[in-house]
């Protein structure tokens, strides 16, 4: 515990931080503004919440918190109060989190006025700086989190660009824990300085000195377990690999003389954003890319997901997931046959997945005491194999370990609790290990021990010291049953087909543009003179659903039949009353307690924190995760750490952990060249005039009748923007032209540039959605009604393809129902709407700064007035989100939205209103819709 002395506050401020490096990265922040990249799990959120403290703790303080994530704003907040309770600050409030569902606008005005640290989305703080709900001139500073995502479009960019035109004394202190985002790109890290208004970075790799000399005061004794994979998961790996190998290649083959395929290989194929980045290359011309390439793109995620699920998920669900994909691969969502499948199903390495995996959850054995009559062959008896997972067997083995280590040393003189903390990958892994602690070593009885002794041929081979028998078995019954669920929603489909005189011979053009179950460029000499191992279908056709015998599935469904001894399991109870708590609740001995817990980042430190565990085992490897217990046993002396670190060898989980480690410190040393050769970055006031002759030549009025002189007006250029479009970046670039951005809640329109230009702005996804509930049509009547040039903006993505539809789509030719379509119906039904296309919003900005050349100024009371009735507030007292939420609803329009906010409650009030009560609100018509919608059995 280390007390510093605030520079605002005169009694001095405790500070929680142990570390000698984190005491010098508070002392640089807090003294100078600069934009700290700290490497992954060094406490980055301790330091932030140490830092709010010491401004909570002084007087008359007001402090903004932008870019944190929900999880985040509630661990800063505990934190703070912690901290309140720690040092007994007489003035500090802890954090405020403002929404707008929970606060109304007058609300926030008497909370800002004040002071204190505020969390706000930055959506709400958009509207309350230009609102000036939040004077600019008594914030005292901004803290940035997540710094890698401030771009210049960006929400974050917008307020911070707000705060330094009015405020120029506040401070900017931004972090992050992510360096990779500061390496991609033309001198990356002096652009982002620029948009945060920053002019030092300082870096915290792992490999600092300081950090370095901290984290070896006391190391935790750490025990490496190189666990082998089974041979059938190294083969599945393996053809796995072969797919995304040959993926790739065809991808390179068709579109490289439009990107950047130098680092495309299998080991960049292995991170989750990879597919990510292809797509972002792909997206200027996703309109001329071919539709095998497009299918491919998706592939690469779902290759990599199976690489994952194949060391996380057991042999019977993860086969369960590949019938999964192979299902949705071979029926369309009305159960008809896909004409275009994933071209890697034609691969032969495809084919070798699904049969292993199959034979890893059951195998068919030749009986030939059973003979088909109709064929003369003879055909396989089903038994389980149910392959475990290797790392169980490790896993057993380490508590075990431990049960004995605290057995012969009972008496420990440390402070930490006899808690084993199992750390893994996600919540689906979590339920699964505690699964099998739960059920490891349970008898199953009967004789399915003699039935895996006969197998075997040896019982010495197959013995186990841990089974997870009793787990696989119920497995492998609930696989069984979802199989035939499947099949018999399959039927039920393919019923309503043929009801309906759908032909199921749907022609498979596109389905030979696959692989057509060659192997890759670079394999094939292995494989030169001989026939592929493993083929068991035609070329070029691709994996089929695995059907067995229903008299083979029905014997594999009586051997797995629960036994007695299953049968005597207490269940678990699904669904608790918590009735009388008192009995049977109360708070868990820590002494004797495993706890089996996901990877959370940040929120890990505070689980090490409360759990103090003196065992850690570390069931899938995480770099960040190793620093937090490094910084964990190094803040605390007086407790052991004893870590176990289990890994597969020679597979993807080990590659892509060293890889990550590879690629962060690559990362920050790109960072360190860069701010050595880094230019002084200006944070000058880009709204500030440097040009008085052009400012003033912006504010001619043009349109003066009869010919007289030309008028100018020293006003600035005004558009009134509705609240809801500050999720967009518009707003953020129209300010940037220098244009008076005026937030409002409209309802015509969503962008108002004269008094008689009106525009609704749609993005495609938006466009497509508001042809399907008939919203469009209704804003272009009431648009129609008010203004004389009404506009309907389409707005595209910045850096996607400017096209709304591909050029393939459009071979078959334009049906009635296409978006073309409408969109010819909509402007023949209201000739006076103008549409614009825009490719992206830096190109909508130029368009509205055209359209408002000569045009006199909007005014803001006038535009919120119009679409109200007499009398009627714009603003009201309701909640923005619900509004939102009210308004999608199939029936309700911007004219009868306000009667259900007047006379109804709430959405639950709402679903249960009759169609009679809810005619009364809006009509028949409406009603009908409505009650429909929320009545409808999804």
């Amino acid at each position: 515990m280390a007390a510093l002395e605030s520079d605002v506050a005169s009694p001095a401020v405790k500070i929680s931080l142990p570390l000698a490096f984190q005491q010098e990265i508070f002392n640089d922040v807090r003294a100078e503004d600069q934009l700290v990249i700290l490497a992954r799990g060094l406490g980055l959120l301790r330091i932030v919440t140490n830092l709010l403290h010491s401004y909570d703790a002084a007087e008359d303080n007001l402090v903004l918190v932008v870019g944190a994530w929900e999880l985040e704003t509630d661990w800063i907040g505990e934190a703070l109060a912690e901290q309140n309770a720690i040092s007994k600050a007489p003035k500090a409030r802890g954090l405020n989190i403002i929404t707008t569902d929970a606060m109304s606008v007058e609300g926030r005005r008497k909370t800002y006025a004040r002071g204190g640290v505020f969390a706000v989305t930055s959506r709400i703080l958009q509207v309350d700086l230009l609102t000036e709900l939040l004077p600019l001139e008594k914030i005292t500073g901004v803290v940035v989190l997540h710094a890698e995502k401030v771009t210049a479009t960006s929400s974050e960019a917008f307020i911070l660009r707000l705060y330094r035109q009015k405020n120029k004394d506040g401070f900017i202190k931004a972090f992050s824990d992510n360096p990779e985002p500061f390496t991609s790109g033309f001198a990356p890290l002096a652009t982002m300085m620029r948009n945060l208004h920053l002019s030092m970075p300082t870096l915290w790799p792992r490999f600092h000195l300081s950090v370095a000399e901290s984290l070896e005061i006391k190391k935790p004794e750490v025990i490496e377990l190189n666990v082998t994979m089974t041979e059938a998961m190294q083969q599945i790996q393996t053809s796995i690999l072969q797919c995304i190998e040959t993926s790739l290649s065809e991808i390179k083959k068709g579109n490289s003389k439009e990107l950047d395929v130098e680092d495309w290989n299998v080991e960049s194929a292995l991170h989750k954003m990879f597919d990510v980045i292809v797509r972002r290359q792909l997206d200027p011309v996703w309109h001329r890319v071919s539709w095998k390439t497009k299918q491919i793109v998706g592939d690469l995620k779902e290759l990599r997901e199976m690489l994952n699920y194949l060391v996380s998920y057991d042999s019977v669900s993860f086969y369960q997931y590949l019938e999964g994909i192979l299902a949705t691969q071979s029926t369309n969502s009305g159960g008809q046959g896909r004409q275009n499948q994933s071209p890697w199903l034609f691969l032969d390495a495809a084919q070798i997945i699904f049969n292993i995996a199959k034979n890893r959850a059951y195998s068919g054995n030749v009986n030939k005491s059973k003979v088909d009559n109709d064929d003369g062959g003879v055909y396989p008896e089903l038994i389980p194999v149910l392959e475990e997972q290797p790392k169980w067997a490790s896993l057993s083995a380490i508590l075990d370990e431990i049960e004995r280590d605290v057995h012969f040393n009972a008496s420990f003189t440390d402070t930490s609790y006899g808690t084993v903390l199992v750390m893994c990958s996600d919540a689906k892994e979590c339920r699964q290990l505690r699964e099998y602690l739960q059920t490891v070593n349970r008898s199953v009885g009967g004789d399915y021990a003699s039935d895996v002794t006969d197998k075997g041929g040896n019982d010495e081979e197959v013995k186990h010291t841990h089974s997870a028998a009793y787990m696989m078995r119920r497995r492998l019954r609930g696989y069984l049953t979802w199989k035939r669920d499947l099949a018999r929603f399959k039927a039920v489909l393919n019923d309503m087909n043929n009801s309906s005189g759908i032909s199921q011979a749907q022609v498979q053009k596109r389905q030979q543009e696959g692989f057509r179950g060659r192997t890759p460029a670079n394999k094939r000499r292995r494989t030169r003179g001989g026939s592929s191992a493993g083929t068991t279908r035609a070329t070029g056709a691709t994996v089929q659903a695995s059907e067995d015998p229903a008299a083979q599935v029905a014997e594999l469904w009586q051997s797995l039949k629960l036994t007695e001894a299953e049968q005597n399991v207490k269940q678990e109870i699904a669904v608790d009353p918590l009735d009388d708590m008192e009995k049977y609740y109360g708070l868990f001995d820590l002494q004797n307690l495993v706890v089996v817990h996901p990877f959370k980042e940040d929120m890990d430190d505070r689980l090490l924190e409360e759990l103090r565990p003196r065992y850690i085992i570390m069931y899938n490897p995480d770099t960040a995760f190793i620093r937090r217990v490094e910084v964990y046993r190094s803040s605390h002396n007086d407790r052991m750490v004893k870590v176990f670190f289990l890994y597969y060898g020679d597979s993807v989980e080990e590659q892509r952990f060293l890889s990550a480690v590879r690629k962060e410190k690559d990362a920050f040393s790109k960072l360190i060249r860069e701010k050595g050769s880094m230019t002084v970055t200006l944070t000058t006031d880009i709204m500030e005039p440097d040009d008085s002759q052009e400012v003033f030549l912006r504010t001619i009025n043009a349109r003066v009748a009869g010919g007289g002189k030309l008028a100018a007006t020293v006003e600035q250029p005004r558009v009134i923007v509705d609240i809801r479009e500050f999720r967009s970046s518009l707003p953020s670039l129209l300010h940037g032209r220098r244009n008076n951005i005026v937030p409002v809640t409209l309802t015509v329109g969503d962008y108002i540039l004269s008094p008689d230009i009106c525009v609704e702005r749609k993005s495609v996804k938006d466009l497509i959605s508001s042809f399907k509930n008939g919203r469009l049509y209704t804003q272009c009547e009431s648009m129609t009604q008010h203004y004389k040039q009404p506009m309907v903006l389409i707005e595209f993505e910045q850096n996607k393809s400017f096209n709304l539809e591909p050029f393939a789509d459009l071979a078959s030719g334009i049906g009635q129902n296409d978006l073309q379509s409408k969109m010819v119906l909509l402007a023949q039904a209201f000739p006076k709407v103008k549409f614009i296309w825009s490719s992206s919003p830096y190109q909508t900005a130029e368009i509205f700064e055209e359209l408002k050349r000569g045009q006199e100024e909007p005014d803001p009371d006038k535009a919120v007035s119009i679409g109200l009735e007499e009398g009627e507030d714009a603003t009201g007292n309701y909640s923005q989100t619900p509004q939102d939420m009210l308004r999608a609803v199939p029936g309700i329009t911007s004219k009868n939205y306000k009667h259900i906010l007047t006379d109804i409650e709430n959405f639950t009030e709402l679903s249960n209103m009759d169609e009679a009560e809810i005619r009364e609100l809006i009509g028949a018509e409406a009603a009908k819709k409505v009650y429909r919608f929320l009545n409808r059995t999804f």
